[in-house]
């Protein structure tokens, strides 16, 4: 799907041409050979628009003729509803600066560029080439700490539930939040060194306009605070998995401790049972009125010392 924007009079619109749009938004669905005839109309390497659709594609930024090609990573809910994928996966978004145009490329819907196209995004205007661009750096850094916010509170919901019971199903989703942010470290740790090597190159050219320097320093000190806290909650999640995997040891340990006494205790009575079980001639008690009663008083004998002799050990 190929959307065109421009905006007037403060309101953006979607156009259905392309030469009076300064921002293309594209995702998929496509239509067959609408990818090349796209790269053909706005004369950039087709390379640019594949590589934004695959989602192994790592940050970097390329320059190829009259075009440029920024690739960061962004968060986005996993569809995958298996109990044993993540939560939250990151994909590239592709933008694309050509000398007119903004072209953002991305290969499911995102919530990053949903804002954009909604308008929500203040002094959003996508004429301002290098604006426009930093705002995306901005709100995805924004999606990045509100993604982290979300699972870190359904991490602290998790362990409520397992200081009651501990059920493999908690454990899972422990299991589907971690693996969340081992993406999360992953992409920002790669949109950090991105975003630094923009900075020391200065592609967008604004190194000598302070707001928008300033503006690229604050999303690059947020960048640092997101990877702070993935790195926080991980080592935190680890501790807790390690730590709830050590008590249901124990608590299995505990469990075959007393299973093993109680086996121990019962098998005094069974042995003293099974040795008058054996048909034998000269058996103690075998002639006595009251044998029975005596051998039972016996084996609770035998058995309470057991109880006692293990009692005294601890």
């Amino acid at each position: 799907m190929i959307k065109f924007f421009t905006k007037k009079n403060g309101e953006l619109k979607q156009t259905e041409t392309q030469s009076h749009a300064s921002w293309i938004n594209v995702h998929p669905p496509f239509e067959h050979g609408e990818l090349d005839r796209l790269a053909v109309s706005l004369d950039v390497p087709l390379d640019f628009l594949t590589d934004s659709l695959d989602v192994d594609e790592r940050s970097r930024f390329e320059k190829e003729d009259h075009s440029t090609l920024i690739l960061i990573n962004s968060p986005i809910l996993n569809e995958e509803s298996k109990d044993s994928e993540a939560i939250y996966i990151t994909v590239p978004i592709g933008i694309i600066l050509t000398e007119n145009q903004v072209i953002t490329v991305c290969s499911d819907e995102n919530p990053v560029l949903d804002k954009f196209e909604e308008n929500k995004v203040k002094n959003f205007n996508p004429a301002d080439k290098n604006l426009f661009v930093l705002q995306i750096f901005e709100q995805n850094v924004y999606r990045f700490l509100e993604c982290l916010k979300k699972l870190n509170l359904k991490r602290n919901l998790i362990e409520r539930e397992l200081y009651n019971s501990s059920r493999s199903s908690e454990l899972q989703q422990l299991l589907r939040i971690e693996k969340s942010l081992v993406y999360f470290v992953s992409s920002l740790s790669t949109n950090e060194l991105l975003k630094m090597k923009l900075k020391r190159t200065d592609l967008l050219k604004i190194g000598n306009e302070e707001p928008y320097a300033d503006l690229f320093e604050d999303i690059i000190i947020d960048n640092s605070q997101a990877l702070e806290m993935s790195n926080v909650y991980t080592n935190i999640l680890s501790g807790t998995m390690e730590a709830y995997a050590s008590i249901i040891s124990n608590n299995l340990n505990v469990i075959i401790h007393k299973l093993t006494i109680a086996t121990i205790i019962l098998l005094v009575p069974s042995m003293v049972a099974s040795f008058y079980g054996m048909n034998l001639e000269y058996m103690p008690f075998r002639n006595l009125k009251y044998a029975f009663p005596i051998i039972i008083v016996i084996s609770l004998i035998m058995g309470f010392g057991v109880v006692y002799y293990f009692s005294r050990r601890k």
